[in-house]
């Protein structure tokens, strides 16, 4: 890529793609162009292919997904594998038929199985069952990098697919039905701590700007009550414990968090500098795109800190950035989800990309920008 060059960003206002924006422009690229839900309905064919035409982008960064938690993930599991599949066939092929000259497609650690060895290198996938509870969306990312493995091998063209390990930073998903561990904590506790400090105000401002089913910042404070115990934000009148967080789960899980910012530094640098052969011959030096007495497969490449910590360490730790002095209850009878999901780095490492932005200082960042 060129700093002029015409970089296409799919999903470029959510967490990944806002991400991958303000890498490239502080790196000086001068040509992103992008469109929102409203504009451009990616699981429309005739809609992505006509925009493709239009628009020609020489670069694309496949970034738009449709995301959630356990919770959504569970409960919209046929919403999940058709946008998905859908928004990815539609720009991957139309990529093809448009000339792209290098593609990066994103998806998820979910794609491993649930019983993975720790950590997940990228030949495991495909050896065992998935996760129950998010199996839909792993099988559309899953379905996505072997698109573009096909379309590499076939058409010779140049995707590359990362799977990056769960992500947190500006523009995350707050709520509360809908969104991963960590900013479910983050607004969970900070709720919590409003109402330890009787602070209505700051309460009624973040339902203004997240109402929760319905109820925002104007319903009536028994009504933001009973929707806040409804998510597990419980008031009590003894002073000892004036608030309880329940949260689900034994929090005996392990979870590899990564902030935002870098992983689309590392997003960059892998459209910067490597290509799809590359990733092919980091696996095994002997296999090349043109060597027929070998399989290629899990041309992906991992993308985290190779660090993690159990879902209780996390919510101390960010109880403590907030300041919540209440209580945190866990409830056994929901899911836990995959027991560990650590990705190994090794390959991106042996590239020369490295995780640069701690977890407590990546939580504290966005807390900032959460409550202003």
């Amino acid at each position: 890529m060129d700093k002029n060059s015409k970089i296409y960003i799919a999903g470029h206002t959510g967490l990944v793609g806002s991400a991958l924006t303000r890498n490239l422009v502080a790196k000086g690229y001068k040509n992103i162009i992008g469109k929102t839900i409203d504009e451009l309905d990616l699981t429309d064919q005739r809609s992505v292919a006509n925009y493709f035409k239009r628009e020609k982008p020489e670069y694309v960064f496949l970034a738009a997904a449709k995301v959630g938690g356990i919770v959504a993930n569970n409960t919209y599991r046929g919403q999940f594998i058709y946008e998905n599949l859908m928004i990815q066939n539609n720009v991957i092929h139309n990529s093809y038929l448009n000339g792209v000259k290098k593609l990066l497609f994103l998806g998820s650690s979910c794609i491993y199985p649930k019983q993975a060895p720790q950590p997940m290198k990228e030949k495991y996938l495909l050896t065992d069952v998935l996760e129950y509870t998010n199996e839909p969306y792993a099988i559309a990312k899953i379905a996505g990098i072997k698109l573009c493995e096909s379309y590499n091998i076939q058409y010779g063209t140049n995707y590359i697919c990362a799977m990056p390990t769960n992500l947190y930073g500006p523009h995350d998903n707050y709520d509360l039905e809908k969104s991963h561990v960590l900013p479910a904590l983050i607004r969970k506790m900070h709720l919590g701590k409003c109402l330890i400090e009787d602070n209505w105000p700051a309460i009624r401002n973040d339902l203004h700007k997240n109402p929760i089913e319905g109820v925002n910042g104007k319903s009536p404070e028994v009504e933001i009550s009973e929707k806040l115990e409804k998510y597990g934000i419980f008031r009590h009148s003894s002073s000892d414990t004036p608030v309880t967080i329940k949260l689900w789960g034994s929090g005996i899980p392990r979870r590899e968090l990564m902030h935002s910012d870098d992983m689309a530094d590392a997003c960059v640098f892998l459209m910067e500098n490597i290509d799809f052969k590359d990733l092919v011959k980091l696996k095994d030096e002997e296999i090349t795109l043109r060597d027929t007495r070998h399989e290629v497969r899990n041309g992906h490449i991992n993308i985290g800190t190779g660090k993690d910590l159990t879902i209780k360490e996390l919510a101390l730790m960010v109880k403590r950035i907030i300041g919540f002095d209440g209580l945190i209850e866990w409830d056994n009878s929901k899911p836990d989800g995959t027991f560990q999901k650590l990705l190994s780095v090794k390959k991106l490492n042996k590239l020369g990309w490295e995780a640069k932005i701690g977890l407590e200082q990546g939580i504290a960042s966005i807390y900032k920008d959460y409550v202003s």
